[in-house]
């Protein structure tokens, strides 16, 4: 096994599920694009090498957004190496990469009135969709986090609240308040049930996937009439969106998103529905001497 072989498996072995087959995929795409030019993928590669290989990628057709998610891979692998001692420097750390401007999530959110329409509808539709609903549009749960969500795990009551503790994105433990509401959808999922995972398929029993959680979103959001395409994210987007017009401060609202940066929230606090309040109002009122 040559020196970037080893580099590349140890870096590999820091993830697992859609981390590492993305970062698999994207060194395989570098060690290949080396291999055509040449070059050993980790000794003696400059910069330069690593703008060339960006470009090559930008030419494929690849937008700017894709280019940067491609090169995240190919960044964490010179910087292991780099802390590992392999190479005396990481050329990929200057190396120039398209500016993306990520001021504002573009994903279709629901607005208050809207939320509250699809929360009421999934109630009436099964014990499952309602548990569900609530759990991505209260508590901002991803799908795959919500597909995951066991009874044992909402069985605890901490410093007066009923909580849910869960395993988020990068494996980041969280533990959140569970509301009344929420509470008594998640019971009624239940049942008679004392352990095992919460939201089963309603039709087999056997427990819900990511993909069932997309199919039962779609489907609350027709029979609510939502004239557009609502995803789980959606939910998540709208409850973070919805807790900021409530009033939830910054950085409470991104507690409740989970996010490791503030900018993160930040970018659904500028995308969110707050037009209402923007400056041209004031300076319009202000020049026309209003």
């Amino acid at each position: 096994m040559s020196t970037a072989q080893l580099a590349a498996v140890s870096f590999l072995a820091r993830y697992s599920g859609r981390t590492h087959r993305l970062y698999s995929f994207q060194l395989r795409e570098w060690f290949a694009w080396c291999e055509g030019h040449g070059l050993d993928p980790l000794v003696g590669v400059q910069r330069a090498h690593i703008e060339l290989h960006i470009r090559g990628l930008a030419e494929r057709g690849l937008m700017d957004s894709s280019v940067v998610t491609m090169m995240h891979g190919v960044r964490g692998f010179f910087r292991f190496a780099h802390i590992d001692g392999l190479v005396p420097a990481d050329p990929a750390v200057y190396a120039r990469l398209p500016k993306v401007h990520r001021d504002e999530s573009r994903t279709q959110g629901l607005d208050r009135l809207e939320l509250i329409r699809f929360l009421q509808v999934s109630q009436t539709l099964t014990v499952h969709h309602g548990a569900l609903a609530l759990l991505l549009g209260i508590n901002a749960l991803r799908a795959s986090e919500a597909a995951a969500v066991r009874i044992e795990d909402y069985a605890e009551t901490l410093r007066g609240h009923r909580v849910l503790r869960l395993v988020g994105k990068g494996k980041k433990p969280a533990t959140m308040p569970v509301t009344v509401p929420v509470l008594r959808a998640l019971e009624a999922c239940r049942g008679d049930r004392a352990e095992g995972p919460l939201i089963l398929r309603p039709q087999s029993g056997n427990p819900i996937d990511r993909r069932d959680v997309y199919r039962m979103v779609t489907r609350i959001a027709t029979t609510a009439g939502i004239p557009r395409h609502i995803s789980p994210h959606s939910l998540r987007h709208a409850a973070i969106t919805n807790a900021l017009d409530a009033g939830v401060p910054l950085r409470d609202a991104q507690i409740l998103a989970r996010h490791a940066d503030p900018r993160t929230t930040e970018h659904y606090d500028r995308a969110r529905g707050n037009l209402d309040r923007h400056g041209v109002h004031f300076l319009t009122a202000y020049v026309a001497g209003v």
